[in-house]
């Protein structure tokens, strides 16, 4: 432009799917636009016949003056992010009652002894100390956190009352199936919300997870899901897709219909993808890349539309966009890790996160016996985000993206100051299409 303006390296501009029209996101100054094919020939051709919408909302700009209006929004997001609520995952042991196959703490080194009340003890006496003033909630991870049998029960319940003591709510990630059970147990604490999996109608999933010994384990986890809601709790659904069930979704959301749970104030869901993490047992033939799972969802999005009663897709930013009419924040980071999340386990060791919990050799510091942290360690989680990582510096995704997930990315390269792309634009092509009525409007 010959007045020194210049096509906005944060733009995101795409054909959206199954449609003539084109999008234009800009996160970093907040703007977002479907655009018809003639203003989009003018946009790839940059050849625009008026500039001045295009300068108003940061699709065209000064270098130097959007090198500025980055940093502010870099320190708005660092300074927000020091006072966001900590996630403090606590694992009370590895041991699960469950044989899916598809686990990826399967080859995790066993660690035999049992959760102590002196551990417990350490652990809140731990996080009071070393995020005093913080605000922090705790989830229970495993393994399988709600074992059966009175030992299980009995440390969990004290867990549970220490929590209560600090006002501390506790959210809890189970496979359900003694959730029934332990419900009276929940009552020493706020229970801020119980994640349990359900990987497709009952058939499915009795395949994919059974008990240990074999036994089915749908009818029971339902129960449970029933009991929660009835008690008040709410229940976040989630199922964990590949290309075996991913074609009973329908069936599990009409199911889900038919049971109320989409209708109840405390029901919700998501969609989780099959993916090896550290090891994943089983077939890899059927686990999606994450642009694939999406690409699954959208067909049949459009095929059984019923299915967006039981679960809307992100599509990355697209429903967040299409249910609140405005772009969520730049995200100059999506990696938790060391900064609002932390999590410990039973043995007394400290890690960054849960993609990295139990993984020997990922552990940052120890709280039990005696409290001690591998501070480069930290410091090195600490500074990754899009600043941090070179590929990231002219990625025009960067801000909806973050640098992904540190832990994938140290597991595909051996480098944590690397970055997990995800497909950004493929997603918003999809959602666009899918969500906004007026994108298929020619």
């Amino acid at each position: 432009m010959t007045d020194g303006t210049v096509f906005s390296k944060y733009n995101i501009f795409s054909k959206i799917r199954d449609s003539e029209n084109y999008f234009l996101v800009n996160l970093l100054t907040g703007n977002a636009d479907i655009i018809p094919p003639d203003k989009a020939r003018e946009i790839i051709e940059r050849n625009y016949s008026d500039t001045d919408e295009y300068v108003r909302k940061g699709y065209l700009v000064h270098p130097e003056e959007e090198k500025k209006l980055f940093n502010r929004k870099y320190l708005d997001f660092m300074d927000a992010r020091a006072k966001d609520e900590l996630q403090l995952f606590f694992v009370p042991w590895y041991s699960c009652n469950f044989s899916c196959d598809y686990c990826y703490q399967s080859d995790y080194t066993p660690h035999g002894a049992e959760i102590s009340t002196d551990v417990i003890n350490a652990f809140f006496s731990y996080i009071g100390s070393e995020f005093a003033g913080r605000r922090k909630y705790i989830t229970l991870f495993g393994g399988e956190p709600l074992m059966p049998g009175g030992t299980s029960k009995e440390r969990i319940g004290y867990l549970l009352q220490e929590a209560g003591r600090r006002s501390l709510d506790v959210a809890i990630v189970t496979n359900g199936y003694t959730l029934s059970e332990y419900l009276p147990l929940l009552n020493k604490t706020v229970i801020r919300e119980i994640q349990v999996t359900l990987d497709g109608p009952e058939k499915i999933h009795n395949l994919r997870r059974p008990l240990k010994n074999g036994e089915q384990t749908f009818g029971r986890i339902v129960e449970g899901i029933d009991a929660a809601l009835a008690a008040g709790i709410t229940v976040n659904l989630r199922v964990v897709l590949d290309r075996e069930n991913i074609p009973a979704l329908t069936e599990l959301s009409a199911f889900a219909i038919g049971k109320g749970w989409t209708e109840h104030p405390r029901f919700k869901t998501q969609l989780g993808r099959n993916y090896e993490l550290h090891f994943c047992g089983g077939k890899r033939n059927r686990l999606f890349e994450r642009a694939g799972m999406y690409e699954e969802l959208y067909r049949l999005s459009r095929e059984h539309p019923e299915i967006l009663r039981f679960h809307r897709p992100a599509f990355s930013i697209t429903r967040f966009l299409a249910e609140n009419g405005a772009l969520p924040e730049a995200l100059f980071d999506s990696c938790p890790g060391c900064k609002t999340e932390w999590a410990f386990d039973y043995t007394g060791r400290i890690y960054p996160c849960t993609a990295t919990v139990g993984k020997d050799g990922q552990e940052i510091g120890a709280f039990y016996p005696s409290a001690s942290k591998n501070a480069a360690d930290i410091s090195r989680w600490e500074e990754r985000d899009i600043t941090a990582i070179p590929e990231c510096h002219n990625c025009s995704v960067q801000l909806a993206c973050g640098g992904g997930c540190a832990a994938v990315a140290c597991n595909a390269t051996g480098n944590l100051i690397a970055p997990d792309c995800r497909p950004i634009k493929e997603l918003m092509e999809m959602g666009m299409s899918l969500y906004f009525k007026e994108a298929n409007d020619d």
